[in-house]
C-alpha cells in the first residue's frame, strides 16, 4: 500500500449543496487568505486557501461550486463535478469535508451517499444545527457516522463552534497510514438508473428515521400547530427534519403571499437599485475628482507635451474610469450578500420567475437587469448568481439595453436641447419614455434571441428553475463584506488591464498626429487656451479623419463628421459624448456646460447642407442611438470575462450598434416626413 510522504501538500475539497453553509464554513477555515480563479477553459469560480500550523496541518482546501447531486443538470455543475475527481490544477482530493444541513437532511444526504458510494474519503461537517434545535430536533452525530461509514462533526460556520473538532478530525484522516493513493473515485452515478435513485432515497429516509432525536422541552410549542397548516408533500416531514421554523413561516406569509408578495419584492428591489444609484454617487464623485486632480496636477508639473498628455489623459483617467465603478460594484454586491445571507434572494427569483420564463429567462435573472440601470458592470459580475449557462449568457447579452446611469448626461443634454427650460414636467416625461423604451427593447432583443439561442447564445437548453428555500437568518456582515471586496478585487484584475489598454489607444487617435494649433489666446484664460488647444488637435487627430471616412454613414442621419467623432469618443463611456461635444465646439464655460453646449448646439450647421445641425429629427435619433448602441468599454471587457471570450461581446457590438443605427435612421426619415 502506498502512503503519502509526509512532506507532501494534501489537497481538502469542500463540497455541499447550495445553502448549506459550505462558503461560511470555507471562510472559517481560510480567514481572508483565500484567491478565487476560474477552472481552465471556463467562468466556473472556485477560491482555494492553506491551512498551515494549525494542529500540524499543511493542506490546501479548495470551496468547489454548490452541487446538489453527482447527476450534472448543466455544463457548469459537470465542470464542478468533474474537478471532484480530479481537479484541473491540483489533481485528485485526498479528502472531502461535505456540508450537509441538518434541518434539510432528507435532501442534502443524496449527494453525501454518493460521494461514499463513489469510493471518496470523505468527513460530513453538520451544519444548521440551530435551525434544528429551534424546530425541536437534534442529530446524533453518532448514529449518523455508523450509518455512514464515515466521521460527522457538528459545526457552525457562523461562530466557529466545532471547527477545532473538524480539523483534529482532518488531521487524523490526513494521517499517512490511513491514505491510499491507489484507491480512486470512479464515476458510477453518470447514467445511473431510476431504481438505483430511487433505493438510495428509500436508504436516506431510514437514515433519517434513526438519527433524528427530539429534544425535551421544546422551546417553540406551537411549531407542530403551525405545521400542520402546510400541505406536506414528504412524509418525512413528520420527523421534523424538513419542517420549516416559525419565523420562516410567518415572514414568508407576507412575502410569498399572492397579493403582497411581488409588492414587497418591487419595494426590495427599488429600494436596491436607488441604493446603487444614489449611495454611490457622492463616492464615484470623489473617485472621479480624485483622478481629475491627478489629471491637472501632472499635466501642471510636465508642462503640455504628448509624455504629459499619455499620463494625465490616457493612464491616469484610463484607471479612473475603471475604479470610478467600484462604489457601485460594492453596494451591489454588498445588498446582494445581505439578501442572500437572509434567505430573501431565493425567494424574490421564485416570485418573478413566471413572467421572465416567457422571454427565455428565469427569476434569477431580474436582479442583474434592475441593476443594469445603475451600471451595466455590476449588473453581469451579479449575473454569476444564475446557474443555468443559457439564461445566465442571454442575461448578460441583454444587459447593455438597460439604460445605465451613464447614459443620463448624454439623456439630459438632448433633451435638454428639445424641451423648454420653463417646463422640466415635459424633461421628466420624455425620460421616462426613454427608459420604458430600453425596457421594450430588452424584451424583445431578449425574445429573438431566446427563438434563436443556438446560433447566437451558443448553449445547450437545459433550463429548469428547482430552488430551495432556505430559513431566514440574520446575515454574517464580516463575510458579506468580505465577498463583496472579493468580487471588487475581481473587477479591478480581470477587466482593468483591459479598458486601461483600450483607453490608450483612444487617447492615442485623439491626440495624434499632434498638429501644432494656431490659437488666438488674446483675453483667454490659461483654462481656456488649454480647452482650445484640445479641441484643434482633436479637429485634426486620427480620430478626426476617422469621423470623415465615416462621414457617409452620419449622412442619411443628417449628422456631420463631428458628430461622428463624439460618438467614437463615447465608446469609452457613454458620458464623454458630452464632454467630447463640449471640446469640438469649443465650449469654455466650464461653470455653466450644458446651457453653453446648448447654445452651440442651436448654432451648429452641417458643413455639407449649411443647414442647422441638431434638429428634432437628429437629436431624437440620438437618442434612440444610445437606446441600443453598445457603447461603453467597460461593458465590454466585462462581458469577454464573464463570458470566457469575446464572441458574445463582438455580437453584442455588432448586434446592438446595427439595430441602434437602423432604428435612428428610420426615427430621423419618419420625423422628416411629417414635418419636423
Amino acid at each position: 500500500m502506498k502512503t503519502a510522504s509526509p512532506a507532501k501538500v494534501h489537497l481538502i475539497t469542500l463540497v455541499g449543496p447550495p445553502n448549506s453553509g459550505k462558503t461560511t464554513l470555507f471562510n472559517q477555515l481560510s480567514g481572508k487568505n483565500f484567491k478565487t480563479v476560474n477552472y481552465p477553459g471556463s467562468t466556473v469560480e472556485y477560491s482555494t486557501c492553506k491551512i498551515q500550523g494549525k494542529f500540524g496541518l499543511d493542506a490546501d482546501v479548495l470551496d468547489s461550486p454548490g452541487i446538489i447531486s453527482l447527476n450534472p443538470n448543466s455544463p457548469d455543475e459537470e465542470v464542478s463535478i468533474n474537478s471532484l475527481y480530479h481537479h484541473p490544477e491540483f489533481g485528485s482530493p485526498h479528502l472531502l469535508i461535505v456540508s450537509v444541513d441538518a434541518s434539510q437532511i432528507s435532501r442534502h444526504l443524496l449527494l453525501c451517499k454518493q460521494l461514499i458510494e463513489s469510493g471518496f474519503n470523505l468527513i460530513v461537517a453538520l451544519t444548521m444545527n440551530d435551525i434544528l434545535a429551534k424546530k425541536g430536533f437534534e442529530i446524533d452525530e453518532n448514529i449518523l457516522a455508523q450509518e455512514l461509514g464515515c466521521s460527522v462533526v457538528k459545526v457552525d460556520g457562523r461562530t466557529g463552534r466545532g471547527i477545532d473538532k473538524l480539523l483534529s478530525c482532518v488531521k487524523s484522516k490526513l494521517n499517512e497510514d490511513e491514505i491510499d493513493e491507489s484507491k480512486i473515485a470512479h464515476k458510477i452515478f453518470e447514467n445511473v438508473s431510476k431504481e438505483v435513485l430511487l433505493s438510495l432515497y428509500k436508504e436516506i429516509e431510514r437514515i433519517e428515521k434513526n438519527v433524528i432525536i427530539e429534544i425535551r422541552d421544546n422551546p417553540l410549542p406551537n411549531l407542530l400547530q403551525a405545521n400542520e397548516k402546510l400541505k406536506i408533500l414528504n412524509p418525512t416531514l413528520k420527523y421534523g427534519s424538513n419542517r420549516p421554523d416559525a419565523r420562516t413561516l410567518k415572514i414568508d406569509k407576507y412575502l410569498l403571499s399572492r397579493r403582497w408578495g411581488l409588492v414587497f419584492f418591487f419595494l426590495i428591489m427599488a429600494a436596491t437599485f436607488t441604493s446603487i444609484f444614489w449611495v454611490a454617487n457622492p463616492f464615484m464623485d470623489l473617485v472621479d475628482k480624485l483622478f481629475g486632480y491627478l489629471s491637472t496636477s501632472v499635466t501642471k508639473f510636465l508642462g503640455y507635451n504628448w509624455y504629459s498628455d499619455l499620463i494625465s489623459d490616457g493612464i491616469i483617467s484610463g484607471t479612473g474610469s475603471v475604479l470610478v465603478f467600484l462604489p457601485q460594484i460594492l453596494i451591489l454586491f454588498l445588498i446582494l450578500g445581505l439578501l442572500e445571507d437572509t434567505g430573501y434572494l431565493a425567494r424574490g427569483a421564485m416570485l418573478i420567475d413566471k413572467p421572465l420564463s416567457k422571454i427565455g429567462l428565469n427569476g434569477k435573472s431580474f436582479v442583474p437587469m434592475l441593476s443594469g440601470f445603475a451600471c451595466a458592470i455590476p449588473a453581469m459580475l451579479a449575473a454569476r448568481t444564475i446557474s443555468n449557462k443559457r439564461e445566465r449568457l442571454l442575461t448578460i447579452f441583454i444587459i447593455p439595453l438597460m439604460s445605465c446611469s451613464a447614459r443620463l448626461p448624454v439623456y439630459t443634454l438632448l433633451i435638454g436641447f428639445l424641451t423648454p427650460a420653463d417646463k422640466a414636467w415635459l424633461a421628466g416625461i420624455a425620460l421616462a419614455v426613454v427608459y420604458i423604451s430600453s425596457i421594450l427593447g430588452s424584451i424583445l432583443v431578449a425574445a429573438f434571441i431566446n427563438k434563436f439561442n443556438k446560433k447566437i447564445i451558443n448553449a445547450v437548453d437545459n433550463s429548469s428553475f428547482i430552488l430551495e428555500l432556505p430559513a431566514y437568518r440574520v446575515p454574517k456582515i464580516k463575510n458579506v463584506i468580505r465577498n463583496s471586496f472579493e468580487n471588487a478585487k475581481q473587477y479591478i484584475y480581470k477587466a482593468g488591464p483591459i479598458i486601461l489598454v483600450l483607453s490608450i489607444a483612444i487617447w492615442f487617435l485623439t491626440y495624434f498626429p499632434n498638429h501644432s494649433p494656431d490659437v488666438n489666446i488674446n483675453g483667454l484664460s490659461h483654462e481656456e487656451v488649454v480647452q482650445m488647444i484640445k479641441a484643434e488637435r482633436l479637429s485634426t487627430s486620427y480620430a478626426s479623419d476617422l469621423g470623415k471616412i465615416i462621414q457617409p454613414v452620419m449622412s442619411p442621419l443628417g449628422m456631420d463628421w463631428r458628430i461622428g467623432v463624439s460618438l467614437m469618443a463615447a465608446f469609452a463611456a457613454r458620458e464623454v459624448f458630452v464632454s467630447s461635444l463640449a471640446m469640438i465646439f469649443k465650449v469654455t464655460d466650464e461653470d455653466n456646460l450644458q446651457s453653453s453646449i446648448l447654445f452651440a448646439m442651436k448654432d451648429a450647421v452641417n458643413e455639407e447642407t449649411g443647414k442647422p445641425l441638431f434638429t428634432v429629427p437628429t437629436i431624437v435619433g440620438l437618442i434612440v442611438f444610445f437606446i441600443f448602441a453598445m457603447q461603453c468599454l467597460s461593458t465590454v471587457a466585462v462581458s469577454k470575462k464573464e463570458t470566457g471570450g469575446w464572441r458574445i461581446p463582438i455580437l453584442q457590438i455588432i448586434i446592438f450598434t446595427s439595430t441602434a443605427y437602423i432604428f435612428s435612421l428610420i426615427t430621423v426619415n419618419l420625423l422628416r416626413l411629417a414635418g419636423f
